[in-house]
């Protein structure tokens, strides 16, 4: 169990004199000039019914709700060829309602004795250095990659403990390598190293010393194009190569839509998880026209493995969604989405989502074909005006059933508020 920090309001505060205080030091106009400082509250309801149970966990009901606050300092650079600068991250997580019987939503970390803790928090930098267009990050890190998405979807952000580097000296051009040797997890305090989930079964059976990647992103046609080369590395677990493409063409008053992906993943070095054989298909296309968008999308798992990926990542895959993640070995799945945007009928703020996906062919390897299908609705407002101009009001219902694994019932409710300190 990683130690939990107390929770105490100077914590936050001393993030932002610490970066201040180095700022001074430097005595280089743009490292204070250029600094900005967010903080975001997020009040988090989660509620997750398992109404038809499927494996050892028989715990029937996940609920909690939790207040959670997210500082992010980003100072500017000092001046000079080379520039120097910080980036702070304060994390801190309170347990409003929760008991051991409904522990386990990912909102808070749950204690030797079942019970969640009534707090937990985590303050860490990251140095950062640029040379002309290039950027070196070492320390705490939030990278969103097409082998490493990042899951900002529960109280508080995952981050990463390691080292960056990103370059966009060519026009159009931007390539990108790093190395990561551990991680905080979305409800943990403290760091630890790294694991794996192949389709939605984690494996903490084992872990990893490090995870590496390169990728190169090139974006042209006026960025109305981009084309994505990645690998990743979870040492001696897994390995993955992506090849991505994405468009978006103007037709009139429509704007037509496409992001396609390949994923090509294989065991690792010790083979710590044994043989691993998956390569994966997305295909995303959308159709937008005023306030309306509509979207439909395919995809295909093949080989003898589910889809492997970074615990507890959400997948980077396209038919990802809230509870299901359409990625078990040999699973074939369509989605169907439609989003409006109620700005167009004078509302502006308001948005919805309805979202529909239907999965088969899965090889459960319990000699019957897996099947499942989820449905998802999101509603979602920002108050225009008003003392409370900017308050974030998110609702989203899911319902998820399956002839392999748990049916699902999901509730969520989630308040956001950000306040611009610098």
């Amino acid at each position: 169990m990683k130690q939990i920090l107390p929770a105490t309001g100077s914590a936050l505060s001393m993030a932002i004199v610490s970066s201040f205080s180095t700022g001074a030091t430097a005595a280089e106009a743009g490292f204070i000039e250029d600094t900005t400082a967010t903080l975001q509250a997020r009040n988090y309801y989660f509620s997750r019914d398992f109404s038809d149970i499927v494996g050892a966990n028989q715990q029937s009901k996940a609920e909690e709700w939790a207040q959670g606050f997210i500082l992010n300092v980003k100072s500017g650079y000092t001046q000079g060829p080379v520039g120097f600068g910080v980036d702070v991250i304060g994390l801190l997580g309170l347990k409003l309602d929760s008991s051991p019987d409904r522990v386990n939503t990912g909102l808070l970390p749950v204690q030797d004795d079942g019970r969640a803790a009534n707090d937990y928090s985590r303050i860490e930098a990251a140095l950062k250095v640029r040379y002309s267009k290039t950027e070196l990050k070492v320390g705490e890190l939030q990278p969103n990659l097409p082998v490493l998405a990042f899951s900002d979807i529960r109280l508080l952000p995952p981050s990463y403990q390691g080292a960056s580097i990103s370059s966009s000296e060519i026009n159009g051009l931007t390539l990108q390598g790093g190395h990561l040797n551990s991680t905080s997890l979305r409800n943990e305090a403290g760091d630890e190293k790294m694991q794996a989930m192949l389709g939605h079964i984690p494996q903490r059976q084992v872990s990893s010393d490090g995870f590496n990647f390169v990728g190169v992103d090139y974006a042209f046609n006026d960025k109305r194009s981009s084309v994505s080369a990645w690998f990743g590395q979870l040492e001696d677990i897994y390995n993955q190569r992506f090849l991505g493409f994405k468009h978006s063409q103007p037709m009139g008053d429509w704007t037509l839509g496409a992001n396609l992906g390949y994923y090509d993943s294989r065991e690792d070095g010790k083979k710590l998880l044994g043989n691993i054989d998956n390569r994966a298909f997305f295909s995303l296309l959308s159709a937008k026209r005023g306030g309306h968008t509509f979207y439909v999308g395919y995809q295909g798992m093949y080989g003898d493995s589910a889809f492997p990926r970074v615990f507890a990542n959400i997948t980077p895959l396209g038919n990802e969604v809230p509870t299901y993640e359409f990625a078990f070995t040999d699973e074939r799945s369509w989605q169907a989405r439609y989003d409006y945007d109620f700005a167009a009928l004078g509302v502006p703020g308001l948005t919805s989502t309805v979202r529909y996906i239907t999965g088969n062919n899965v090889d459960t390897g319990k000699g019957f074909e897996g099947k499942d299908r989820e449905r998802d609705l999101d509603m979602g407002y920002v108050l225009q005006s008003g003392s409370l101009k900017g308050l974030g009001i998110r609702v989203r219902n899911a319902m998820a059933r399956s002839n392999y694994r748990s049916d699902i019932d999901e509730n969520r409710l989630i308040l956001s508020y950000t306040w611009t300190l610098l």
